[in-house]
């Protein structure tokens, strides 16, 4: 389950589009972030894609990609034209999702970055792709998970918002600002373009006499479905927090709302992950029932005069990571060795784990109150830093950010975490199961991993 928002220069502070994601995925399935050069390729090339081959195109695109260990394709990206994307997994009550092996919506958010300069570029590649050879294959990492999908495309000028049910497809062209989560959303009024199947399916099934009155939503959406991942909510709240700051929102807006742990944790120092009724913006995943969680994070402003900056956890949990710059023509800082679902000190993301681990099985509330404070302060001073670095000193200003986040997690490392346990026995069964698995390097993975 994933919230993605997008806020037009309307509705920012500085005239910036800014574009923020969560990539929730299992708990085990480590995310990893790298920085792929622009190529030219082969006339007949193919690539090799999570599942199938497809025909390569004559160029690719630099591309940053924050990308699931096993994947091909990324939960959320920026391309070097200052494109950016991600998408989330949606469901229809009509139309399963397909089971066949094909593109999956990872590889279609990695295909649109490598092959487009602009968002509506982004989204023309997507539909082509997407019409040529469909979606459909496993998602999941322990478990099976098989769905179709949303994308939300932004740019300096513009956004959209593309979804998906098979190869049916349909487009919202973004006026203000927008949330997707893990429910279909396009309603009446909202089509900007759609697959002429589209419509004349629902046309078939009594719907809509045409696109201007067809509710795509509301003839699609799977109410039960919805109401195990609370897509619409998610959504709801975060239209909420989007508004609470038209006009004013900053890259620090776009990052607090990924941190968000819903109404109920706003003046509760004492919410713990094991005892939310719901699911929030930033997840943190529980009991059996509730697997998924926050494992990557993205916030991006792109500015109409070509400078771009975004911002990246490489980590999972928001609330308890730091937000790095990175600007594309300087390039990631050295990474280290790729993550997996094996425990691995030696790698970003499970390097925090202990720290994030530590915070869910103990004293959530007290651990998050005394990080917080340091943790704001500290990305305030990167934000100022990176404002006003000129543009020759800009990647030895990203790179000082880098080395001082670094400092300060390992910092928290060495402070010890408390041993106090909650008393919810299946929210911590569930944790000491999946980090037992991880220890010991046994995976469940279906797909090899690729490059």
């Amino acid at each position: 389950m994933c919230d993605t928002m997008v806020a037009l220069p309307s509705a920012t502070a500085t005239g910036a589009v800014l574009f923020a994601k969560n990539s929730d995925r299992e708990r085990n399935e480590a995310q990893f972030l790298e920085q792929r050069p622009a190529a030219r390729h082969a006339p007949g090339s193919l690539v090799r894609c999570s599942y199938i081959d497809i025909p390569q195109s004559a160029e690719t695109q630099a591309v940053l990609l924050s990308r699931p260990f096993w994947c091909w394709g990324a939960e959320i990206g920026a391309n070097a034209a200052g494109v950016v994307a991600g998408n989330e997994a949606v469901f229809s009550r009509l139309l399963p999702p397909a089971h066949e092996p094909a593109l999956v919506g990872m590889d279609l958010v990695r295909l649109a970055l490598e092959r487009a300069t602009t968002a509506e570029a982004a989204v023309g590649v997507i539909i082509d792709l997407l019409e040529r050879h469909g979606q459909g294959g496993d998602c999941g990492h322990l478990n099976e998970h098989f769905y179709d999908n949303a994308y939300l495309v932004a740019d300096a000028r513009e956004a959209f918002v593309l979804e998906t049910v098979g190869r049916f497809w349909v487009a919202e062209r973004v006026t203000r600002s927008r949330a997707i989560s893990n429910a279909l959303s396009i309603g009446r009024g909202a089509i900007w373009r759609a697959s002429p199947g589209l419509i004349a399916d629902a046309k078939a099934r009594g719907f809509c006499e045409g696109a201007a009155d067809f509710d795509f939503a509301a003839a699609h959406l799977d109410l039960e479905r919805d109401a195990q991942s609370q897509g619409r909510a998610r959504c709801t709240r975060a239209a909420e927090l989007l508004a609470r700051q038209d006009g004013a929102l900053t890259p620090a807006s776009m990052m607090a709302m990924l941190r968000d742990h819903g109404a109920a944790a706003e003046d509760d120092d004492t919410w713990h992950p094991a005892r939310a009724t719901g699911r929030t913006i930033c997840m943190h995943a529980a009991g059996h029932d509730r697997r998924g969680q926050s494992t990557a994070s993205m916030v991006s402003e792109l500015h109409a005069d070509g400078r771009v900056l975004h911002w990246v956890t490489g980590t999972a949990a928001p609330c308890l990571s730091i937000f790095k710059p990175v600007l594309m023509e300087a390039g990631l800082p050295p990474q280290g060795p790729r993550p997996a679902d094996r425990w691995d000190a030696t790698t970003r993301w499970w390097q925090h784990e202990a720290l994030h681990r530590g915070a869910v099985l103990g004293d959530f509330g007290g651990i998050l109150a005394a990080l917080a404070p340091e943790r704001d302060a500290l990305e305030t001073r990167f934000i100022r830093h990176m404002a006003e670095a000129s543009p020759g000193q800009r990647a030895e200003a990203a790179a000082a950010c880098w080395a001082e986040a670094e400092a300060w997690e390992a910092s928290w490392r060495r402070r010890g975490l408390p041993r106090r346990f909650i008393t919810d026995a299946g929210h911590e069964s569930a944790w000491r199961e999946l980090t037992a698995r991880a220890e010991a390097g046994a995976s469940g993975l279906r797909c090899a991993a690729v490059a």
